[in-house]
């Protein structure tokens, strides 16, 4: 099959043949018909994640078809139409049991713990637990934000930043899980400023709902202002001491910072991030992905019309212009989701 593939972090990723991947007795292989290029990816290839095993093939979330099913899956049938969320996990442990199986202890992630979707098959471990039927209307491209990018601000507003309706909410990187949360937090009725250096971000983000869009040069400050003495709740989709700190900043008293970007892996928490969360008594919440039996919930309001991820695809490459994008992403002023077709 053809993938994208970099031998060591930082490497040029290319194009190659490669051989496909097996099918696991508990698992499927899934030809992937659209695949989102995440800032994820992007920390991976530079080595974030240094236990990431070189030759790799990144790429975690994505849509298609499934093409062949292990000895020990039940639940599923070559042809279905499915999706997966990027955390994959084992179904058995303590967390899992809980129902906790997107902090599962030990999960799997394509692109990451093994070959991901920046190719023509996917390995899904687990499938009986992980894999999501997509429904029928639903175009591969909008489901394949679904795995990572919408999945995870829809966990971050629903379960974890909770407005109630014209409640304040700072989204802070308005990227594909930025835009994602803006619409989730304006059809939950809350009241959003989006803050980002990019103007097109900026605007794409006022165009679903968002009262205002700043830029955080501005400071926390503004967020303070507009919002008449800080936000209920504030979520950092893009990661950076800087941003946290910012994010921070601009809650009021009591409220809830939700963290989804990552920092990188040689960043620190600023110390004032703890000092105002003491003063403030202010709750800082992580956010990882969202279970695969939480889904249905999110897709009865995506197929109602009440949300419309197929609005943040802004643009779709070829699996020959995905190497180059993923080693741009670093610096790209990121303007919406970008969908890469590897067939």
């Amino acid at each position: 099959m053809r993938a994208v593939v970099y031998d060591e972090f930082r490497a040029p990723p290319a194009v190659r043949e490669v051989p496909p991947p097996e099918c696991p007795p508990d698992g499927v292989v899934v030809r992937v018909r659209a695949t989102g290029l995440c800032r994820s990816d992007w920390h991976g290839w530079v080595g974030h994640d240094p236990d990431i095993r070189r030759p790799h093939v990144p790429g975690h979330e994505f849509a298609g078809v499934i093409e062949e099913i292990g000895s020990a899956v039940t639940r599923w049938q070559v042809g279905d139409r499915v999706t997966a969320p990027f955390v994959c996990a084992c179904g058995q442990c303590p967390t899992c049991r809980r129902g906790e199986h997107q902090v599962c202890e030990n999960q799997q992630q394509p692109g990451f713990t093994h070959w991901g979707s920046f190719a023509e098959l996917v390995v899904v471990d687990v499938a009986d637990v992980n894999v999501v039927r997509l429904p029928d209307r639903m175009s591969f491209d909008t489901a394949a934000g679904l795995g990572c990018r919408f999945a995870t601000a829809y966990r971050a507003v629903v379960h974890h930043a909770r407005p109630s309706p014209g409640e304040w909410v700072a989204v802070h990187g308005c990227g594909g899980v930025g835009l994602s949360a803006v619409m989730v937090a304006v059809a939950a009725g809350a009241r959003v400023v989006a803050i980002d250096p990019n103007p097109a971000a900026r605007a794409r983000a006022t165009a679903l709902g968002a009262v205002a869009g700043l830029d955080p040069a501005d400071g926390p400050g503004a967020v303070r202002r507009i919002t008449d003495g800080g936000a209920t709740a504030s979520i950092d989709a893009i990661g950076g001491p800087d941003t946290l700190a910012g994010a921070v900043a601009g809650l009021a008293r009591r409220g809830r910072h939700v963290q989804v970007g990552l920092l990188g892996a040689a960043a620190s928490v600023p110390a004032q991030v703890i000092s105002q969360a003491i003063a403030g008594e202010l709750a800082i919440l992580g956010s990882h992905g969202m279970p695969a039996h939480d889904y249905p919930a999110m897709l009865d309001r995506v197929t109602s019309g009440e949300l419309d991820p197929g609005r943040l695809v802004a643009h779709r490459i070829g699996l020959d212009e995905a190497a180059a994008e993923l080693a741009a992403l670093g610096t790209a002023r990121i303007d919406g989701i970008t969908i890469i077709h590897p067939n």
